[in-house]
């Protein structure tokens, strides 16, 4: 017997947190997703880009076993679909009849398999790296479900024109595009501009969604949304918080419509920023099963505003924070410190390191005999602080958290096995100059989800202060660098843009500075190979984005 049309569609859309490689774990989420969408007599619940995998599983792919668990997974959930309530377009690894592997969306509904649909576009740049592990996918043909023809472009898909431009002309009336799209800024713009296109192309409403989470350094912010036929946004999700929402999709005069909604802000600026960091480490934390955190507290800005995502991320009583003065600590840092400590309302320790860094210098000094004091000296107290931090990490399980900024990491303006120390870095992606904004932010505002208290939480003696390391007598960071307003413009160009020494000179700045901070960005790629994983925060950052040789002569204009 034929099925006839429907006019009435509704669609959970499911903006959940999977985590790489708990499979179990995963499919228990989507069982419980699938509860919640069919009390609400959903008939159709939408599961992210390779939910039941996590994304991205990089090289997990690889391995058969993972493959085959995938699998089982799927079967399971498929079943589960037997009891006639919603069925469940999910993302996972899949192996195509060719024996290659593919990144896929399977339809599951009436106890099995009802279709299986392949992405074609492997994004292949900056973060991306499917080509290494997935098949591209045949252009897709739009999936009937009860009658409807809808269309499944896999993320990428829906940057390119191909598999749109082939949905629209097979008849799909309806985009359904799941996602594993990372946060960077101004992302959800670019998102918005690339859906609205697909609708207008193909007039057909488009129903977005995006997962959310941390997963290492990415972060992924949801915000999932829907669109009318002309690109109007309907409905809207909160970033960064997990949830689930409605699509209510109705048919008239042979045009499908969604219902409009709650349409949540587009979050911009030093508020997306805080939060993805804040997001990144808690998924961090707690995806990796680590107790709490720990960190050195300086009395500087950098390690203020660490302390401040950590409770935001993980509540006070999670958060370690410690004091660790040598001869030239002043009596301001260390009551801003506390200052900031009491603000937070987490523990500090003070342990002072004057008796191990005396101890290093005589073990060394018939080494360093007839040689004068110089960065050598200075670095074993970074190391020394190290070594402190990394025996509470190790004695009682928090992780260490390093609070380099991107300014400092990019012209190696830090001690490696000293203050780098640590396994994550919340503010390893952004500027000096963006950590002063996003205090100064988080000073006045607060948003969902945060758990540190409002108000004043980073001290203002700290944001007002010159920066230093005080590693020896008035030492402050401009005796070594250009001002950091200057430095983060030429760093801008440099790293973010790719943009030539000649090009930077000719924007107006002064030639020798900028020579001087290319060629350290240049020798300081060792540094950052060996640096902890950070948040991503900027279109480009360290790490995933930019791949740079260590063992590498070429300088710019030499």
């Amino acid at each position: 017997m034929a099925v006839m049309p429907a006019d009435r569609l509704l669609v959970a859309v499911a903006q959940l947190d999977p985590v790489v490689g708990d499979i179990a774990g995963n499919l228990g989420m989507a069982l419980a997703a699938r509860a919640d969408a069919a009390a609400r007599d959903a008939d159709l619940l939408v599961l992210t880009e390779l939910f039941l995998s996590g994304y991205p599983p990089e090289d997990l792919v690889l391995r058969p076993a993972f493959l085959d668990a995938c699998e089982r997974a799927i079967s399971s959930l498929a079943k589960a679909t037997a009891d006639g309530g919603p069925a469940v377009l999910v993302g996972a690894p899949w192996r195509g009849s060719d024996g290659g592997v593919y990144n896929a969306m399977l339809l599951l509904d009436g106890g099995a398999i009802h279709s299986v649909r392949f992405k074609v576009e492997l994004p292949n740049y900056g973060v991306f790296d499917e080509k290494r592990v997935f098949r591209s996918g045949p252009l897709p043909e739009p999936i009937v479900f009860r009658g409807i023809c809808i269309g499944v472009p896999i993320c990428e898909d829906l940057w390119g024109s191909d598999v749109t431009t082939h949905l629209g002309a097979r008849g799909a009336e309806l985009l359904i595009v799941p996602n594993g799209s990372p946060y960077w800024r101004d992302k959800h713009g670019e998102r918005l501009r690339v859906a609205t296109g697909a609708a207008v192309a193909t007039n057909a409403p488009v129903i977005y969604a995006n997962m959310l989470g941390g997963q290492d350094e990415l972060v992924f912010d949801g915000g999932s949304f829907a669109l009318d036929a002309g690109g109007a946004v309907m409905w809207r999700m909160p970033q960064f918080e997990a949830g689930m929402a409605f699509a209510e999709c109705t048919r008239a005069a042979g045009r499908w419509r969604i219902a409009a909604g709650d349409v949540a802000p587009d979050l911009r600026g030093p508020a997306a920023d805080w939060r993805a960091c804040v997001l990144g480490l808690r998924d961090y934390v707690g995806k990796n099963r680590f107790p709490g955190v720990v960190l050195g507290l300086s009395g500087g800005i950098d390690s203020a505003v660490v302390a401040a995502m950590a409770v935001d991320a993980l509540g006070a009583d999670r958060v370690h924070a410690v004091m660790l003065p040598y001869r030239f600590t002043s009596a301001q840092s260390l009551a801003d410190a506390a200052d900031c400590a009491t603000r937070l309302g987490i523990r500090l320790d003070v342990v002072p390191i004057e008796a191990p860094v005396v101890g290093f210098e005589a073990t060394l000094a018939p080494l360093f005999e007839g040689r004068g004091r110089d960065t050598t000296e200075e670095n074993l107290q970074a190391r020394t602080r190290g070594v402190v931090l990394m025996a509470l990490s190790n004695k009682f399980g928090p992780l260490l958290l390093t609070t380099g900024n991107k300014s400092e990491i990019s012209v190696g303006y830090a001690t490696l096995y000293g203050d780098m120390n640590g396994g994550f870095n919340p503010i390893k992606d952004l500027f000096k100059t963006e950590v002063y904004r996003l205090a100064n932010w988080r000073n006045t505002a607060t948003a969902p989800g945060l758990l540190g208290p409002a108000g004043t939480v980073i001290p203002e003696a700290i944001i007002d202060r010159p920066p230093t390391a005080e590693l020896r007598e008035n030492q402050r960071d401009q005796d070594s660098l250009p001002p950091y307003d200057v430095l983060d413009a030429i760093l801008a160009d440099l790293v973010e843009r790719e943009r030539s020494v000649a090009e930077i000179v000719a924007s107006g700045f002064d030639a020798a500075t900028v020579r001087r901070v290319e060629h350290l960005v240049a020798i300081s790629e060792y540094k950052r190979r060996q640096a902890a994983p950070g948040v991503k925060i900027t279109a480009r950052n360290f790490g995933r984005d930019r791949r740079y040789p260590i063992t590498n002569r070429y300088r710019d204009g030499a």
